[in-house]
C-alpha cells in the first residue's frame, strides 16, 4: 500500500486533550514532518482528505463518537489499497515527505486506530487521554450547553470504544495529558523512544497549571445552587467509570 517508504505516526485524543500541542512538540523533531498552515481546522488530516467521514459530519467536538459511522475498523468497507494510495496522495502535499516520520493528527483517529492501521500496517499510534473536566468545560462552551452528562457520556463512550480496540493494535503508545505537563522532557523521551527517534527536548514551554484553571471554572459554576445539585448529581453518576482512567469528578485536583 502506499505510504511504505515511510513510517506514518496517528495521534489520536479527543478534542482538548492536548493533541496539538503534542503535535507540535513530536514534530519539531528533524525526522518528523507534522501539518502546519494547512487552512484546516488545528492542521487536522481529518479535514484535508475525502476518504473517511469527518466529525463535522458526525456532530462535531462533543457528539462524533455517538455515531456508529464515525468508528471505523479493519472491517469497514472503506478499506481498500484505492482508500490508502488516496489517503496518502491528500495529506504528501502538508508533509516534508524527506523526512522519515509522518505524523496525521486528529481527534476522531480516537475511534479509527484499526481501520487505520489496516491502511497501514506498518503504523504506529500515540493516544493522549485527558481530565474529563478539562475536556468538557471548553467542549460544552463551543457547543453552547451546559449539558456536562453528555460530555462526560461522549468522553467515555469514545475511550470505551479506544480501549476495545487497544488490543487489535500493533504499536500504540497511550498517555496522559497530566504526565506531559508534569515532565514534558521525560515524557517526550518515552514517546521518541517507542517511535525509534533520538530524543530531542520540549520545543516550547508547557502550561503546567492547565487543568487547574478548569478545575477553578468547575468549582465557580457550582456556585450557583441549582448547578451545584445538576454537577454533583452528574459527578456521582460518572465517578465510578471515570475512574478506571485514573481520574475523579468529585476530586479532581486528586487524579493522577
Amino acid at each position: 500500500m502506499e505510504g511504505q517508504a515511510h513510517r506514518l505516526v496517528f495521534l489520536a485524543g479527543l478534542h482538548r486533550s492536548g493533541t496539538t500541542l503534542l503535535a507540535r512538540l513530536l514534530a519539531a523533531h528533524p525526522q518528523v514532518s507534522g501539518f502546519s498552515g494547512t487552512g484546516a481546522p488545528a492542521d487536522e488530516g481529518q479535514h484535508l482528505q475525502s476518504v473517511y467521514p469527518s466529525d463535522h459530519e458526525y456532530g462535531r467536538p462533543g457528539r462524533f463518537g455517538f455515531a456508529p459511522e464515525m468508528h471505523l475498523t479493519e472491517s469497514s468497507p472503506l478499506v481498500s489499497e484505492e482508500s490508502a494510495r488516496r489517503l496518502f496522495e491528500e495529506w504528501s502535499p502538508h508533509w516534508d515527505l524527506s523526512r522519515p516520520l509522518l505524523l496525521e493528527k486528529s481527534p476522531p483517529n480516537l475511534i479509527k486506530t484499526r481501520f487505520l492501521q489496516e491502511l497501514y500496517p506498518n503504523s504506529s499510534f500515540v493516544v493522549i487521554v485527558r481530565h474529563p473536566i478539562p475536556v468538557s468545560i471548553p467542549t460544552a462552551k463551543w457547543r453552547g450547553t451546559r449539558r456536562f452528562d453528555r460530555m462526560f457520556e461522549h468522553w467515555l463512550r469514545c475511550h470505551a470504544l479506544f480501549e476495545e480496540d487497544r488490543g487489535h493494535l500493533e504499536r500504540v503508545y497511550v498517555l496522559q495529558y497530566e504526565q506531559l505537563i508534569r515532565d514534558p522532557a521525560a515524557e517526550l523521551r518515552a514517546i521518541f523512544d517507542f517511535l525509534q527517534l533520538e530524543p530531542v527536548p520540549p520545543s516550547e514551554a508547557v502550561d503546567t497549571g492547565a487543568n487547574e484553571k478548569y478545575f477553578r471554572r468547575w468549582q465557580e459554576l457550582r456556585r450557583d445552587p441549582r448547578m451545584r445539585v445538576y454537577l454533583d448529581l452528574v459527578s456521582l453518576r460518572y465517578e465510578r467509570r471515570v475512574r478506571r482512567y485514573g481520574y475523579s469528578l468529585l476530586f479532581p485536583e486528586r487524579g493522577i
